[in-house]
Parts: C-alpha cells; sequence; structure tokens
C-alpha cells in the first residue's frame, strides 16, 4: 500500500506541476456527454447552492479597485474584502460584522503586484489577467473543516455531476520546521466522504498551506482537484477549489500562533470550472469566451482561432487571439470599476494591458484601428469604449515608431549582441514611447534577441530613487493592535470604545465653539511593540484603551484629533495624546506619560480645539467642494479619495480631462455662496436601508455602519432623505463619520490652489480655508497686477539689449512666482497662459536686438580679419548669447574660417565662444578647444565638435588669447605657403578688444 500510495503521490506532484497550464493542443471535449448550462447558470447554481441548501448570505462583489488596501494593486481573490474580519480589525457597527456565512462570485483581476498571470496570458490555454473566484466563507467558527469538505464535494457531485472518480484531493502534511503537524482531520474527512485513498495525498506547506501575506492570518488549505485524462493513463490535474481553514498567524518575526477565531475561506475559478462542465481542457474554448473570439476574427484579417501552443501555433496567431480575448474583458472590467489607464500603480498595470492588446491585434492579427473598442459590447457605457479607443490609436503611432527604433538598432548592433537598456528604457512606460517593457522583451524574443536585464534593473533603480525623492512624505503608521490583542478584549468581553462623546460640542452665542471634556477609565495599556501591559512609567510611549472617548480617530479621510488628557486626581501632569486610531472598534489613543499610569485610573480627556475645528471647517468644506463638482462637471461625477487637516484638503475626483479655469471658478463660487449664507449643517443617525434609494445621496466605496450618519448641508435630514424631495439633487447631503461645523459660515472662503493629474480619469485638487484662503487671493490679486505692468513695459519697447535681458528675465522670475505661489488655481492657469505669450514676444525682441548688435560687432571684427583660416580676438559683449551671435555670424561671412572670441565681463570673469570650420573636424573640435582655453582659465566649456562655449577668470587676456592660437594652430594643418604666412602672421599679431 505505501509503495502505490508513494507512487501515485509521484505521478500527482508531476501532474500537479505541469497541468494547470493545460497546454494540450487538443480542442475534443472530455466526454460524449453533453455539455451542461452557460456559465450563467453554472455561476447561479454555486451561488443557490449555498444560499438555499446551508443558509448562506449572497453578497455582492467588491469593486476591482481595492477598498483601503494599500498592499494591493487590484482585488486579487474572493477574500480581499472580507481582510477586516481575518484581521478582527471589523468596525463593529458596520454589516460585515453581523456576516457569519456567506458567498459570491468576485471579479478578480491578477496582474501586477505579487500574484500577476499577466505575462503567461496567451502563451497557454487557461490564464486570464480577469477572471471570477466563486467562493464561500464562514467565519468566527461558523462551521470550519468538515462542514467545508461536504458542502464541497456536494456541489461537484451532486449539483454539477462530476464524476466521483475524476477527483483527487490534496492536504496539508505537516511542517517540521514550523512545528506543524499533518492536517489529518482534512484527510479523514475526504476518506469518510468515499474518496478513495490513493486520491487524498499529502503536501507540504508550498502547496498546501496558505498565507496572506509576510505577515497575518493563515492556515492550512485543502484542494480538489480534476483529471483531465478521464482515467486513461497517468493523471493530469487541474486544481478546481482550494478550501482554506484559516486557524494560524504568522507573526513579525515568523512564528506562527493560534488565532483567537478560526474561519473557512474557499475560492474556485468559474472559468475553470466552466471549461470542465462544458468538457473542453480549454477555458477559451466555454462559451465566457467563444463570442468574443468569433468578434475577434470578424474584424481582423487573422485565420480563425484554432487553440494551438506553443511550436505549432505558427506566428503566434492563437496566442493573440487569447491576449485580446482576455485583455478586452479586463479592460472593462476595470474602466467600469474606475481605474482608468495611467501612470503609476494600478492604472499603470492597466495601460500595460491595453498596449499589449494593441500591440497583438495590430500586428499579429492585422486588425484596423478600432477593434479592441468595438469589442467592448454595447450595453457597457460608451465612456469605456471612447477611452479604449483613444489610447488604442494613440499608442498605434507609438507602436510603429517603436518596431523601427527596434530594428534601426538591431541592424546597427549586429549579431548576438544584448539589446542596449538605454534604448530599451526609451522605448518603454518610463521612457518616451510607452512600451510596456514585458511587450518590448516579447518582441525581441520573437526576434532572438535579448535584452541588457542588468542595464535595465540599473536604470529601473535609478529612476524609483528619483520617484522616491519626490514623493509624498509617508505618515508614521503609529501603534497597532494585533490580531491576538484584539482577540483577547473579545474573549474577556470588553465592549468596544463610545467615541460618541466626540460629537459633543456646541456653539456659543458669540459664535465660537465650545468642546466638551470627556471622563473616561483606563481598561488597557499598550507599550509601542503592543504587548499588553498593567502600567506604564514616566517617559515612556504607549498606547491607551479607555471605555469612551472624545477623541476622533483618523478615519473617513480626516486626520485624527490630538490634545492631552489628565488623572482626575492630579489633573496639573498633562499626558500628550499625539493620534487615536480605530482598531476593530476600540480606539487605541497614542500618548506619552510624564508620570505612572495604570489600568483603572479615571482620566479626563481635552482635544486640540484649534486642531479640531481646523478639521471641522475642512471637512465641511470638502462635503461642499464635492456637491460644487457635480454641479460644475455634472451628477455622474465621482469622489475617488479625500483627505485632510486643518492646514489643507485634498480632493480626488474622477474626470475624463483636467478642469478648465472656467470650471475651477465656477467651483470655488459654488462653495463660497454656500458659506456666505451661514447655511445649517445638520446631522442624525438612520438606519442604513433608509439611505439605500436617495436621488443624489453621497456614498463612498466603503463599509457604512449601521445606523449609518448622514450629514446634510441646508436641509433636514428626514427631508433630505425623502426620496419624493429631491433634496440631495440640490444641496450637499452624504454619509459620513466625521466631525462638521454647525453652520458653514465659518469656513469663510475656500480656495483651490492647486490641480494635478494623478492617473488618467483621476484629478486631485488641493484648497485652503479660511485666513489662508484670504492670504492665497491677495497673493494672486498682486501677482496679477505685476503681470499686468510687465505687459506695459513689453508694450513700450526696450532700445538696447541690456534692457531687453533684463525684461526677459523679470518675466522668467514673473512665471516661476505664478507657479509656486499659493494662489487660485484658475487664476494661476490665466496668468500662466498670458506669460507665456509675453515671454515669447520678450524672447523675440532680445534676439533681434541681439542680432543686431552682433552684426555691428561682425562687421568691425571683419574690418581687422577681412581673411580666414583663424580668427582669435576679443569683443565686448553683454551676454554669452550675443557673443554665440558673432561667432556664427563671421563663420557665416568667412566660410572655412574658424573663430575663437572671448568678452571681458566685471571682477575678471571672460566668456568664450568658438566655431570651427567643418572640413577641420575631427582632428579639431570646438569643445575640445573652448575646453583647453577655459581651462587655462580655471573655468569650464561645453558644446558639440563644431560649436562650443564657456566660461572663466583671467586678468592676463593676452596670455589667454595665445593658448587659444596655439592650440588651434597645432591641430590646424596649412593647404598652402599663403595660409602657412596667414596663420604665422596671426599667431604673432596682437589681439584687440572691440
Amino acid at each position: 500500500m505505501a509503495v502505490s500510495m508513494a507512487a501515485a503521490a509521484g505521478r500527482l506532484r508531476r501532474a500537479i506541476r505541469r497541468s494547470p497550464l493545460w497546454v494540450s493542443p487538443s480542442r475534443q471535449p472530455l466526454s460524449s456527454e453533453p455539455p451542461p448550462a452557460q456559465a450563467t447558470a453554472v455561476r447561479d447554481a454555486f451561488l443557490n447552492f449555498f444560499r438555499d441548501r446551508h443558509g448562506h448570505r449572497l453578497v455582492p462583489s467588491a469593486s476591482v479597485r481595492p477598498r483601503g488596501d494599500p498592499s494591493l494593486l487590484f482585488v486579487n481573490a474572493g477574500m480581499n474584502q472580507f481582510k477586516p474580519i481575518f484581521l478582527g480589525t471589523v468596525n463593529p457597527r458596520s454589516e460585515m460584522a453581523g456576516f457569519r456565512r456567506v458567498a459570491n462570485s468576485q471579479k478578480c483581476v491578477r496582474a501586477g503586484g505579487r500574484h500577476s498571470d499577466l505575462e503567461d496570458v496567451g502563451r497557454d490555454l487557461s490564464h486570464h489577467t480577469f477572471f471570477e473566484m466563486l467562493g464561500n466563507w464562514a467565519f468566527g467558527g461558523e462551521y470550519f473543516k468538515e462542514e467545508a469538505c461536504s458542502m464541497a464535494w456536494e456541489l461537484l457531485t451532486q449539483v454539477y455531476g462530476i464524476p466521483e472518480d475524476r477527483l483527487w484531493v490534496s492536504y496539508f502534511g505537516g511542517d517540521p520546521n514550523a512545528g506543524l503537524d499533518p492536517d489529518l482531520e482534512s484527510r479523514d474527512i475526504w476518506l469518510s466522504l468515499g474518496v478513495p485513498a490513493s486520491h487524498v495525498l499529502s503536501f507540504g506547506p508550498q502547496e498546501n498551506f496558505w498565507e496572506m501575506g509576510d505577515t497575518g492570518p493563515c492556515g492550512p488549505c485543502t484542494e480538489i482537484h480534476y483529471d483531465l485524462t478521464g482515467r486513461v493513463g497517468a493523471p493530469q490535474l487541474v486544481e478546481l477549489w482550494n478550501l482554506v481553514f484559516i486557524q494560524h498567524n504568522r507573526e513579525a518575526d515568523g512564528s506562527l500562533q493560534p488565532l483567537p477565531q478560526r474561519h473557512v475561506d474557499t475560492g474556485m475559478g468559474l472559468e475553470r470550472l466552466v471549461a470542465v462542465l462544458q468538457g473542453t481542457r480549454s477555458t477559451y474554448d466555454t462559451d465566457l469566451f467563444s463570442p468574443l473570439l468569433k468578434a475577434i476574427h470578424q474584424g481582423c484579417g487573422a485565420p480563425p482561432y484554432l487553440g494551438r501552443v506553443g511550436a505549432a501555433d505558427e506566428g503566434r496567431t492563437d496566442m493573440a487571439y487569447r491576449v485580446v480575448a482576455d485583455h478586452i474583458r479586463t479592460l472593462s472590467i476595470c474602466i467600469a470599476d474606475g481605474v482608468y489607464p495611467g501612470m503609476s500603480g494600478a492604472p499603470l498595470v492597466l495601460r500595460r494591458i491595453l498596449r499589449r492588446a494593441v500591440r497583438f491585434s495590430t500586428e499579429v492579427l492585422r486588425a484596423p484601428p478600432g477593434l479592441l473598442s468595438s469589442l467592448v459590447p454595447i450595453v457597457v457605457e460608451t465612456l469605456i469604449a471612447s477611452l479604449i479607443s483613444e489610447d488604442e490609436a494613440a499608442f498605434l503611432a507609438s507602436l510603429q515608431r517603436g518596431r523601427r527604433i527596434i530594428d534601426r538598432t538591431l541592424r546597427r548592433l549586429g549579431p548576438a549582441k544584448l539589446f542596449p537598456a538605454e534604448v530599451a528604457w526609451s522605448l518603454s512606460l518610463s521612457g518616451n514611447l510607452g512600451l510596456p517593457l514585458d511587450l518590448l522583451e516579447l518582441m525581441l524574443e520573437e526576434k532572438g534577441v535579448q535584452l541588457d536585464s542588468a542595464g535595465l534593473a540599473r536604470l529601473a533603480q535609478e529612476d524609483a530613487q528619483h520617484r522616491s525623492q519626490q514623493a509624498e512624505p509617508v505618515q508614521e503608521q503609529g501603534l497597532q493592535l494585533s490580531v491576538h490583542a484584539l482577540g483577547e478584549l473579545q474573549r474577556r468581553g470588553v465592549p468596544p470604545t463610545d467615541d460618541s462623546p466626540k460629537y459633543n460640542y456646541s456653539l456659543r452665542p458669540s459664535g465660537g465653539y465650545e468642546f466638551s471634556t470627556c471622563e473616561a477609565q483606563v481598561l488597557q495599556l499598550y507599550t509601542e511593540d503592543g504587548t499588553a501591559v498593567a502600567s506604564v512609567g514616566k517617559g515612556q510611549r504607549f498606547g491607551l484603551l479607555l471605555d469612551k472617548t472624545n477623541f476622533y480617530a483618523e478615519q473617513g479621510g480626516q486626520a485624527s484629533d490630538r490634545g492631552y488628557l489628565t488623572r482626575v486626581d492630579q489633573e496639573d501632569v498633562l499626558f500628550p495624546v499625539a493620534r487615536a486610531q480605530v482598531c476593530g472598534g476600540f480606539i487605541l489613543h497614542e500618548a506619552v506619560a510624564p508620570e505612572d499610569l495604570k489600568v483603572g485610573d479615571q482620566v479626563q480627556l481635552h482635544v486640540d480645539e484649534a486642531w479640531r475645528l481646523g478639521c471641522m471647517k475642512k471637512h465641511t468644506a470638502t462635503h461642499l467642494l464635492s456637491w460644487a463638482l457635480r454641479q460644475a462637471l455634472g451628477p455622474g461625477t465621482e469622489q475617488r479619495g479625500s483627505h485632510l487637516n486643518p492646514e489643507r484638503l485634498r480632493f480626488d475626483v474622477a474626470t475624463q480631462a483636467p478642469l478648465t479655469s472656467q470650471q475651477l471658478r465656477a467651483v470655488e463660487g459654488t462653495v463660497r455662496d454656500a458659506v456666505a449664507q451661514d447655511k445649517p449643517v445638520y446631522v442624525e443617525d438612520v438606519a442604513l436601508a433608509r439611505t439605500a434609494h436617495v436621488p443624489g445621496l453621497r456614498c463612498l466605496d466603503e463599509v457604512y455602519p449601521d445606523p449609518v450618519r448622514v450629514v446634510s448641508v441646508g436641509v433636514p435630514v428626514a427631508h433630505a432623505l425623502d426620496p419624493g424631495s429631491q433634496a440631495a439633487l440640490q444641496t450637499s447631503v452624504e454619509l459620513c463619520c466625521g466631525t462638521h461645523l454647525l453652520r458653514t459660515g465659518a469656513i469663510g472662503d475656500l480656495v483651490i490652489v492647486g490641480e494635478r493629474q494623478l492617473t488618467r480619469g483621476t484629478t486631485r485638487l488641493l484648497a485652503v480655508t479660511g485666513e489662508q484662503a484670504q492670504q492665497a487671493r491677495e497673493v494672486g490679486q498682486n501677482l496679477a497686477q505685476e503681470v499686468e505692468a510687465a505687459t506695459e513695459r513689453l508694450s513700450q519697447g526696450s532700445k538696447d539689449v541690456v534692457a531687453a535681458q533684463r525684461l526677459s528675465k523679470d518675466m522668467g522670475r514673473l512665471t516661476d512666482a505664478v507657479d509656486l505661489a499659493m494662489m487660485p488655481q484658475w487664476q494661476r492657469r490665466e496668468l500662466q497662459a498670458t506669460l507665456k505669450g509675453l515671454q515669447r514676444r520678450a524672447n523675440t525682441a532680445v534676439r533681434k536686438l541681439e542680432l543686431g548688435q552682433a552684426a555691428q560687432k561682425t562687421q568691425e571684427l571683419l574690418q581687422r580679419h577681412s581673411q580666414g583660416p583663424l580668427i582669435v580676438d576679443t569683443v565686448a559683449a553683454e551676454s554669452l548669447s550675443v557673443l554665440v551671435k558673432v561667432v556664427r555670424q563671421l563663420c557665416e561671412r568667412v566660410p572655412g574660417t574658424s573663430v575663437f572670441l572671448l568678452s571681458p565681463q566685471q571682477l575678471g570673469h571672460v566668456l568664450c565662444a568658438c566655431q570651427v570650420a567643418q572640413s577641420a573636424t575631427p582632428a579639431f573640435t570646438a569643445e575640445a578647444w573652448a575646453l583647453a582655453v577655459c581651462s587655462h582659465m580655471g573655468g569650464k566649456a561645453w558644446g558639440s565638435q563644431v560649436a562650443a562655449r564657456g566660461a572663466g577668470t583671467t586678468t592676463d587676456l593676452e596670455a589667454v588669447l595665445s593658448t587659444a592660437r596655439a592650440y588651434a594652430l597645432d591641430r590646424l594643418q596649412p593647404s598652402s605657403p599663403t595660409d602657412l604666412h596667414r596663420l604665422h602672421r596671426q599667431q604673432t599679431g596682437p589681439g584687440q578688444e572691440l
């Protein structure tokens, strides 16, 4: 038995390692039985099974744009939206906190990041960048291994009718190094369900131990595989379903600790399941892809799709079919969920996907421009089709140019050489043309050429360093409660922190705000590393849990409160509180102890009132800004994120183009009107269900508590939530847990001081309020007056070069001031446009005057040097620009002459410019000539073989002129006795300043 099990295990391992790619070119069905229902029916059967037979709650798919999870580019698994439950950080008042057993079909994208299938798509018959993950979950021990395995087996064999002898299972065989025993419980469950022992095999942690990341919840998993061979010969297996039993936590030190609560997390790819049920070895031969493949064939000049892979796929035609079909699905889903092609993060990955699709459709399938957008179904928003069409057309030109550069570079390289990293970088998304590097490597691979990967890595590192220097500083994370600490609090029955006192503030008759203090009891103290302690000592930085608090913990884009607390019995000793954070419904305060503090102490909390009021002003202003943007851009305008503190607010909004100056000005005007009217701000907690169908109500892609807090400007909440009132279309009404003003007048003013494109389709606005806004307006008015004065000066004209150059420099300085000033963005745009025209006019005036002055100097020099081939002299010139023009005109007037001119300036500084006759190069170059002379003056030079310039310092011009002549004579070869006599006479003749 042991021998046969070992042999079977070996076969299974080999099968698992080779078969997930599904590389068989055969397109014959796996059986002669008629295929079952279409993919939609397969999906429905899964969801209905768990809802109707096993009492699961069906939850909708989350957006592929991760919600509050910076560790992910895209949602890549069904469990992503449930991570707060696994981590113990779920808001106890949220709907998710009540989840016990749920099921869904989740949209997933695996492209970029840790789990990426992008480069494998098309090469085989199963990989996709977008797919659907069918899954069921049990939280907090609702059920565990036995129920999960039984349900899975029941669904596959009884509902879908998959023959039991075609199914194999694997389980975790233990890891002695980690101190983990084999998961014999799972093994025995499968055996009890009737799975033959020869089909139940164990694997190590690489195959059967699932981890969320380097740290966090994890556990053994058991996988169900399907045998593609139909019991003929050695099994060829493909994984169908993975059942994960989350029961451990990977600590920061690498150790494993048991979780306070156990969970079940399962996932099964819809595409792969449908392929099995429809009797095909390829997911691309299912009804999920066949309509797309047919449409691609109809829209291009390639032969029909035949499902070939590898060497059998001549010209990679079928690979191109699969790439285009997969990528257009991914593009459509991502754009529908608000992820647009862009220049960083997930938008950059989407841009790569779009450009891969364009390349394969045009160069391999010979499709005309516009094919990709034509594949987007008519029912999909026109916006998606137009975005794809626009980028497709833009990239086609880049692709054709890139192909020419690659071919030219390869001809220059010759055989058996690496493709230069510098050229690849210039062609890449990080360079000029926007070719994804993986696509570039594929194009080179087709020509049998390797890329200089080491050089490319060096360039990427340099680029990353440059970007990091320009990036916004990352805020320190601060103290956190681990999943074990949260589990211990829950085990002890500690209730979530009551933070309702944060809303206890009122307006005084004088117009100022009064913030109530809060008396609370210390429930738990934590050291900086998260260890729970009974007391802390003097000078110690620590975390603090209280039964209640009036501090606002950072969430919803609003910065945390700060302030201090005192012990009730010692109110003259202040414990500074730097921040407060939400951890699974508990508010963790981060403080420093000036004296001892222990669990059970009574404390009084005081928020920093100026800081809190500043946040309130910015938060209410943010709501008004969001509403004003919808008024200016349309009701479908979506917020993409925001952050605010007392200094300024940041607001990201979905746009198809940068806002115009008129739109920015209109948005500001709408907000200022609401502020001037000093509208009341109404706030009320209501049942979440009441907010579901209110026209115009603003809510973000977040998990909201139930009941939820509604903030309405100018209209009572009850009236705003009345579906018949349409009030939410005429004012700001949002779901929000933040702290707000009670009347809008305290905002004072709002000015948008910055605007930039974050990614394609997302614009970031920066705004200030109150006194800062007034200062910004004053700065804008002052700069507008300076621009008006500069316009008047330019209209009057300049009669000499110095005055014209000064005016041109003033234009440049004024442009820099406008670019950097904190001022209204709409006004900045207008002044920048005006200054751009003024700078052109000023530069033109300077050039005209310089050319006139240079012509005069040239004529005077020609009177002294009527013949070539060498002129070395001094000339008075106000700038290097004039000096260069004199040199150029001399060479034009006396062809074949090499010229070197010096121009003495104040304090011994000397400018130089030179030009070498084309016939004298390459033995004699201008750059080397200038460098030799300027080095003699302790200066520097720059230029080309033909023309160069430089500067230095000297008190002996004659010596410098001699150096210039000697260097030229040493490299010029006289062609006749006359030239030799002329050169000798110029070498011994004096220089003369004009």
